[in-house]
């Protein structure tokens, strides 16, 4: 009496998500989730991290200068928990140089080296074409609204250090 059989449509399809809100967070991390093993496959032959390539993609951005440690780790896209061991296996293969400045020996300036360059420069064509197969199936605008929308979401969660992380 009053209760609805069980194969009915209300039984069908139970809620899937707690709010919108998880529904969008959910579906960022599986489309996350699903973009990174393109790009694990290309850091990954040249030995690289993601993380490791993007410390080499912001030391680029201010070459032939360095930058403070500190700053680096701000501007990273995702934190590094050990930024010294990050720095240290990049150091040891050459591609990036660490020195501390006789005028503040607590601050240690990272600069990419002529090796780290070219690793760059080498990697560049394989990079284009993994974001191309990550969304490049997407229109030009589709993309720049999304980029915006990313933006926007992620605004009130950034301190002034990161809100042109991408965008260098």
């Amino acid at each position: 009496m009053g209760l609805t059989p069980p194969n009915s449509r209300a039984n069908a399809n139970p809620r899937k998500f707690d709010s919108l809100e998880q529904e969008v967070f959910l579906n960022l991390w599986r489309t996350y989730d699903r973009l990174k093993a393109f790009e694990e496959e290309v850091f990954g032959n040249a030995g690289l991290s993601a993380q490791q390539y993007n410390t080499m993609r912001l030391l680029k951005s201010v070459h032939p200068d360095s930058m403070p440690t500190l700053v680096l780790g701000s501007r990273l896209i995702s934190r590094a928990p050990d930024m010294t061991r990050l720095l240290d296996k990049l150091e040891q293969r050459g591609l990036l140089s660490r020195e501390r400045r006789p005028e503040n020996r607590r601050v240690v300036e990272v600069t990419i080296t002529p090796q780290g360059l070219a690793l760059l420069d080498e990697l560049s064509a394989e990079v284009r074409d993994c974001h191309r197969k990550q969304l490049g199936h997407l229109s030009p605008d589709s993309l720049r609204h999304l980029a915006s929308l990313l933006k926007e979401a992620r605004e009130p969660h950034e301190d002034e250090t990161n809100l042109s992380l991408v965008d260098e």
